[in-house]
């Protein structure tokens, strides 16, 4: 495909203004970016221009990427009925002044709608990446480094997830050079969706892929939790309690005790005499059990007894049976009290078996989620229209609806265009980069063409969709799209045409 950049010739090699760097590309050679070269002496895109298509199914029968309404235009960007055009592989709006590459109309169910197609320098970005797993991967605020370099920092652990977030302007333009390019390319390979290994100061080293479980030190996490040791007690408690005389869920976070735990007083266990370690909460709720770790339920304890201070005698008696157990149903352990009430661990009986793979049946698999986040700046917004603040208030009274590569984009309330999107959801090689360091992603704008000429659009550079079909490069049919985006995410904003 013809690249949209406008070029000059100098000892006969073409330069290439879509980005600052404004390369001379030599022919049969491409830029630093890898996304333009100089072909027979003409500048092209090397990246394919995408369109998502409907497809036939086995029997004829059309495959809705997106199923349209059955009335108006619904706020639904990509239909069965209608090719899509993805800002995949369309160029640039740098710099700035001229009009986004393409600026589609299409007439939908009876409104004549535009599709505004930008691939965006985005220097300003960074990816959110959700963990999924019980082990301790670092303190708050530490470092995430990437060949030794900073690339990130690890924020809150959430619900069983342990949150990173990578980039950002500071790390692609703040720092030495090095640091700059190493966070371009850990941020292009995770929107890509290929493996990187993180190392986190004073933490682990985590191999991390989106819709992959992650490696954490080696070891292929397989379970997200349950829950906290509270929540777990108070799912399964009540088949627990014809079973064993005392439960122990072991977590990091909220460490359990069924017979003290209101959702045991509930259905009358007796109280053990049990003394656990920590910070006593609410009853049968413990804090602090242990230190962060790798070992049972995120602490760093291998033996649960460790965290058990002993036995009441005004309350245990021999014989007294006890169940330890982490939050996704891998560590377990058995106890029967002695005489002198010490615990002597004994295998665990067949009856017990199935409630232990309850707790795993329950656990949803670990996996890492990537959200590329972004803001969409002057220059996006001047290719949409010579007075950018009309895009955004646009965007903000949802008359217009932004996505990313076809997949609806959440965008951030507040001011700007601050946007986030999965990264699984969109086709494969989304991303790109320009060597400023600053990452290339693909975003639409769509709206009614009233609307458009209302915010003072480039009502003159609008094209035809058949016309600019005929320049796609790459068609991608719904039925072979695991990225589709489901129900739920169809239907978030969208109010445009309603």
């Amino acid at each position: 495909m013809v690249a949209q950049a406008v070029e000059s010739r100098v000892n006969g090699k073409i330069r290439c203004d879509a980005c600052p760097v404004m390369c001379y590309i030599a022919e049969g050679r491409a830029g630093a970016c890898d996304r333009y070269a100089n072909r027979d002496g003409e500048l092209i895109r090397v990246d394919p221009f995408t369109v998502i298509e409907a497809t036939q199914a086995s029997g004829g029968a059309v495959v809705p990427f997106l199923a349209g309404s059955e009335g108006g235009w619904d706020g639904d960007l990509v239909q069965a009925q209608r090719p899509f055009v993805t800002a995949i592989g369309a160029g640039t709006t740098y710099p700035d002044y001229k009009p986004a590459p393409f600026i589609v109309s299409q007439e939908v169910d009876g409104v004549d709608m535009v599709t505004v197609v930008t691939e965006g320098i985005f220097s300003y970005c960074g990816v959110k990446v959700k963990i999924d797993t019980d082990r301790h991967l670092g303190p708050e605020q530490a470092s995430v480094r990437v060949d030794g370099e900073a690339v990130g920092h690890v924020t809150t652990a959430e619900y069983g997830s342990q949150m990173l977030s990578i980039g950002g302007v500071h790390h692609l333009t703040g720092g030495s050079k090095k640091e700059g390019r190493v966070t371009c390319d850990t941020l292009l390979k995770l929107c890509n969706v290929e493996p990187v290994e993180m190392t986190i100061d004073g933490g682990a080293t985590v191999v991390v892929q989106a819709g992959k479980p992650p490696v954490v030190n080696g070891v292929l996490e397989e379970r997200m939790r349950v829950g906290c040791g509270s929540a777990s007690i108070g799912m399964f408690a009540r088949q627990w309690a014809p079973l064993v005389d005392e439960v122990v869920v072991v977590d990091d976070h909220i460490t359990g005790v069924l017979s003290e735990h209101q959702a045991g007083r509930y259905i009358d266990v007796k109280p053990s005499g049990i003394r656990i370690r920590g910070r006593k909460s609410t009853p049968g709720r413990y804090f602090q059990v242990a230190q962060p770790g790798t070992g049972w339920g995120g602490t760093d304890i291998t033996d649960p007894l460790s965290i058990v201070e002993g036995f009441d005698p005004k309350v245990a008696r021999p014989g007294m049976t006890v169940l330890m157990v982490s939050t996704t149903g891998e560590q377990y352990a058995y106890y029967v009290l002695d005489e002198a009430l010490r615990p002597v661990e004994t295998p665990l009986p067949a009856h017990l078996v199935p409630t232990v793979e309850r707790i795993a049946e329950n656990c949803e698999p670990a996996l890492c989620s990537v959200l590329f986040m972004g803001g969409a700046g002057g220059s996006l917004r001047a290719g949409v229209t010579e007075n950018p603040v009309m895009l955004t208030r646009s965007v903000k009274q949802a008359l217009t609806r932004v996505t990313c590569g076809g997949v609806p984009a959440y965008v951030w309330p507040g001011g700007g265009i601050t946007l986030m999107v999965d990264v699984t959801r969109m086709p494969a090689n989304s991303f790109g980069y320009v060597p400023t360091p600053a990452l290339v992603a693909p975003i639409e704008f769509t709206m009614r063409r009233s609307d458009y000429a209302a915010l003072g659009g480039h009502v003159e550079a609008i094209r035809p969709i058949a016309e600019v079909l005929a320049q796609a490069e790459r068609r991608i049919m719904s039925n072979e799209n695991p990225w589709a985006p489901d129900e739920g995410l169809r239907r978030q904003g969208g109010g445009a045409g309603r």
